[in-house]
């Protein structure tokens, strides 16, 4: 299967684990209308066209690449403050990844499919998750 062009990667400010972003995404504060699990943002992306071409947005927790979500469309919203944003409305799949060091930033970065971290085994993503602070150390060292 040929890997998305370009995703992103971002930040889940306040998540302690995928079982947090997993529980966040179930409350009727992370979905829309139609039900599935978006992330809103003030800026639109430029490359958008790239990423609905089967991109994903890899989510960070505590520092650590953890997993990710497939791109389904870019919604704009109108607040009522009247901002234009964007809504990126995801498939409520998560999908745990292959872990990865990142240091914080703000926003969004594009990620590359060709340096995207490799989908966890199916086998696999039914394992307990290791601790951040371990699950770090380990990605710093080369090890996951």
């Amino acid at each position: 299967m040929k890997p998305a062009a370009l995703n992103l990667v971002k930040l889940s400010v306040g998540t302690a684990n995928v079982e947090d972003l997993i529980a966040w995404q179930a409350t009727g504060r992370a979905r829309g209308a139609d039900g599935l699990p978006r992330h809103v943002t003030r800026m639109w992306p430029r490359r958008a066209a790239e990423l609905l071409e089967g991109g994903s947005i890899y989510w960070v927790i505590q520092g650590v690449l953890q997993c990710r979500q497939g791109i389904l469309r870019l919604d704009e919203l109108i607040g009522q403050d009247g901002i234009r944003r964007c809504a990126i409305v995801l498939d409520p799949q998560i999908i745990r990844t292959a872990t990865a060091q990142k240091r914080p930033f703000q926003g969004w970065r594009y990620l590359p499919g060709s340096k995207a971290p490799a989908d966890l085994a199916a086998a696999r993503a039914g394992e307990d998750a290791l601790p951040a602070n371990l699950s770090a150390a380990l990605a710093d060292i080369g090890v996951l």
